[in-house]
Order: C-alpha cells, then structure tokens, then sequence
C-alpha cells in the first residue's frame, strides 16, 4: 500500500488528537531507525532497496542516501558525538560514516539472524545478537569506526533484540521462553 512506503508524521501537540501532518516516501518498507537529536536527523532503512537514509526532521526531506550492498537491513544505532551510524545487514553489522558522506569505514560478522542492535556511548561498544547463531557480539568502535571485537557470548537461539545498559551491560530479549537475559562484562 501507498502507506506502507511511506513514514508518516503526526502533530502531537494534543497527544489525545493525532493528526496527519505530512507523508515522506521512501519507495519501500522502513525498518529500524536511529535519532541524531541534535542535528535533527532521522535515519531509516529501506527494506529491500538496500539503502539507508537520512531525513531532515523539519523539512521532512531525505537528505542523503547510502547502499550498503546488502537488502537485509534491519536495526540501526548511532554513536551521536562521533557521527558513526551502524546499520545490521543479516549476518554483519556495517559501521559508516554519517558525518562525511556515509562512507563505510568497517564490518564486523555477527552471525546470521540480526535485528534491532544497539550502542553504549559511554563505552564505546555495539552490541549484536543473532538470533540463529545464538550469539551476541560485542565491539568497541575507535575514533576511525572501526570496529574492534571485544566478546561474543552464546545466547539462546530466537534470542535478537538487545538494549546496552549502564557501564558494560546489555539485555537481550529472548521472545521464545518470554524473557530477559542480562550480561554483565567486568
């Protein structure tokens, strides 16, 4: 559908009231994103165009455009204060360069079944769980967005979305026994 392939921005100004304010197409399915609050950026996948965008959150424009080589995107995260965006891609996790022209600058393989990931400004660390390989993978990203491996802990198979917490822990949602398993790396 026509809606289906497109981000649509509501006016929330009476939270009990929505209303339709604008539609951004996007020529496919958006999966996953990531907020620069600061620049008012909003980055998206687009599911099997392979490509991640960025979207001007006041013009509601796409600004710019990037093919990672792969149309299994699925998560995104964001290092803010360094301009690195990381976008889940199957089986490996691609770290670009969103302050200089979305240039790649690493990959890491994860294993196969990635969803949402998420990233620990504070220590510098992305986290991945596949979900068929039951692993979660663990980096820290340098200066350059280069990734660097850290750990990676067997989880439970079904086991892919993952919130970074305090210091160096992660919660990992296991949907198949409903519930949530913590790591804690010291």
């Amino acid at each position: 559908s026509g809606a289906a392939k497109s981000l649509e921005v509501f006016d929330v100004s009476d939270p009990r009231h929505l209303k339709q304010k604008t539609k951004i197409p996007l020529n496919g399915l958006a999966e996953g994103y990531a907020v620069d609050n600061q620049r008012g950026l909003f980055y998206t996948n687009i599911e099997g165009a392979g490509r991640t965008v960025a979207i001007d959150v006041r013009s509601h424009k796409v600004v710019a455009k990037w093919n990672l080589g792969s149309s299994d995107l699925q998560g995104l995260a964001l290092d803010n204060a360094r301009r690195f965006l990381f976008v889940a891609c199957g089986d490996h996790v691609v770290s670009l360069d969103a302050g200089h022209d979305g240039k790649i600058t690493d990959s890491i393989t994860t294993g196969a079944g990635l969803d949402n990931i998420d990233y620990s400004a504070d220590a510098k660390l992305l986290y991945a769980a596949a979900s068929q390989a039951a692993t979660l993978t663990a980096a820290e990203v340098d200066d350059y967005g280069k990734f660097h491996l850290k750990m990676t802990v067997p989880t439970v198979k079904g086991a892919r979305g993952v919130i970074a917490g305090r210091d160096e822990t992660a919660y990992l949602i296991d949907p198949n026994h409903g519930r949530i398993l913590k790591l804690t790396h010291k």
